[in-house]
């Protein structure tokens, strides 16, 4: 029975992964920082851990209790909507300890073991706001972005031991607590300059109308990573996101 690792399952993209992946029969390691074992179905092949990808520690506690692994997710992290003129230092630590550093250090975490079976694959969960200038997400973007050229980079390093490394960017989701989280790091609200422009965007993360990503794309995005070994180096993952990734000729 395959295993998969995921960060991130409390909610949104990483809940919904640990769900398909149940529901498809294999061994499902869900990781959160504070674990709720009622938001997955009861299972034998469900086993939720506590992970901080933040702390070293956590890290090594989490997968020395997951075993063996098959595929890791990296989809925990987390945005913040403000200028760049305006963000805070310590949000800015926050955003590349997490989405960054919080991603190495899972992938330098497991593929020793990868790297040793001659097999694995990882599995990045970024996001198609990289793949255009936006406003007011400059600092996340540049972190996720960072991810993405951390990928590229390892999957050439690891492809001669067997190992595959994919990127899935989603979209806009209206599902995720994506907006929620990124809204109490907001600054600029009484800059008479910025004010219109953060007033818009906030109305933007509300709007479910038009192209947009919901869960199961980016579940099902992971699945068809998972399970192809010829699936693509980057692989959109809503309606919106496969958009972009056509407009940036990626696609």
């Amino acid at each position: 029975m395959p295993t998969i690792f995921i960060t991130g399952c409390s909610s949104g993209f990483g809940l919904e992964t640990a769900k398909l992946f149940l529901e498809k029969g294999w061994r499902v390691i869900a990781t959160m920082r504070q674990p709720t074992p009622d938001i997955l179905p009861v299972s034998d092949q469900l086993t939720i851990l506590p992970l901080d990808v933040t702390d070293p520690q956590s890290v090594q506690s989490a997968f020395a209790q997951a075993g063996e692994i098959d595929v890791l997710v990296n989809n925990a992290g987390f945005g913040a909507a403000v200028p760049v003129e305006l963000t805070e230092p310590e949000t800015a630590r926050q955003l590349f300890e997490t989405n960054t550093l919080g991603t190495l250090a899972t992938i330098q975490a497991v593929l020793p073991r990868f790297r040793e079976r001659r097999s694995g694959t990882i599995i990045n969960v970024t996001s198609s706001a990289t793949l255009k200038p936006l406003p007011l997400i400059g600092v996340y973007r540049a972190s996720k972005a960072a991810v993405n050229a951390l990928t590229e980079s390892l999957a050439i390093e690891v492809a001669p031991f067997g190992v595959r490394v994919h990127i899935v960017l989603p979209g806009r989701s209206p599902e995720t607590s994506f907006g929620n989280n990124a809204l109490p790091h907001l600054r600029g609200l009484d800059n008479a300059d910025y004010k219109p422009m953060i007033e818009g965007m906030i109305a933007g993360f509300r709007d479910a109308n038009g192209p947009v990503t919901h869960s199961v794309d980016v579940a099902e995005a992971v699945w068809r990573t998972a399970t192809d070994p010829n699936a693509p180096l980057r692989i959109p993952a809503g309606e919106d996101a496969v958009q972009w990734m056509a407009e940036a000729g990626q696609v």
